[in-house]
């Protein structure tokens, strides 16, 4: 049995450069990192991004008009380039890794939750990553997620994780804007602590993903709210993953 369970979400701006392209590099030290936990029987559940970049990489230019049809079709295309690369990854350190795609109204009560929550445990009882994203080919209006990070707090929930990680391209939520000389990283942040007012979202590109800051601290805290401990942090930072899981003081930590 493993001693833990963790969710980790990596967002788009993580395993991307400024050009937009898919740094596998990137890819391999997160993946290098969730070896090393479950060679300490730590099992996690990867959410991850990429899907949509992805197939931009592979189609090129797109001639449909239709912005959710076009995300529809650059995600069908790219999620098994996704998983290709994890695929090959995670062979390189003699691991398995299984993909599961799901809608928001899968985790409603009933037969598709049930299904999933067998899935997840049977994968995890082999030793097989789970990679989980949103079947985005379905999965429009009501039954979107308002993005990966609402997605993924609905995995922690479901297989009651130890730990919730939400990975993205700085350091945590700031006291002021992350260029500033004089602003700081806030360690710690109360599930009714108002800290909503340092929030500053950025206009995103189609490439990008949905969720901003104000969503990720958004979703930390209903997922703190459920005896989940989440945490805010920079997944291109060295070690990260295994720095938070040891205690260390990096990144935004969402108190349970």
């Amino acid at each position: 049995m493993y001693k833990q369970r963790v969710v980790i979400k990596v967002g788009t701006n993580v395993m991307t450069n400024k050009d937009n392209r898919i740094v596998r590099p990137i890819l391999k030290r997160l993946v290098k990192q969730i070896a090393e936990l479950y060679e300490n029987d730590i099992m996690v559940v990867l959410v991850s991004s990429g899907s949509v970049i992805a197939g931009m990489e592979v189609m090129g230019d797109c001639q449909i008009k239709d912005k959710t049809i076009r995300r529809q079709v650059y995600s069908a295309t790219g999620q098994p380039r996704m998983m290709r690369l994890y695929y090959n990854i995670f062979r390189d350190y003699g691991m398995k890794c299984a993909q599961v795609l799901a809608t928001k109204r899968d985790f409603n009560p009933g037969i598709h939750r049930e299904n999933m929550i067998n899935c997840y445990e049977g994968l995890m009882s082999e030793g097989i990553v789970p990679i989980a994203n949103e079947d985005d080919a379905v999965s429009v209006t009501n039954s979107m997620f308002s993005d990966n990070d609402e997605l993924a707090s609905l995995v922690a929930e479901l297989i009651k994780a130890d730990k919730f990680i939400i990975l993205t391209d700085i350091d945590g939520l700031y006291t002021g804007h992350p260029d500033d000389e004089h602003t700081e990283v806030i360690e710690n942040v109360g599930v009714d602590e108002n800290v909503e007012k340092y929030v500053k979202e950025v206009k995103k590109g189609e490439a990008e993903g949905r969720g901003g800051m104000g969503s990720k601290l958004s979703i930390a805290k209903q997922t703190a709210a459920k005896n989940i401990p989440t945490f805010i942090a920079n997944g291109k930072r060295d070690n990260i993953i295994l720095d938070i899981v040891e205690g260390k003081k990096v990144g935004t930590r969402i108190m349970a």
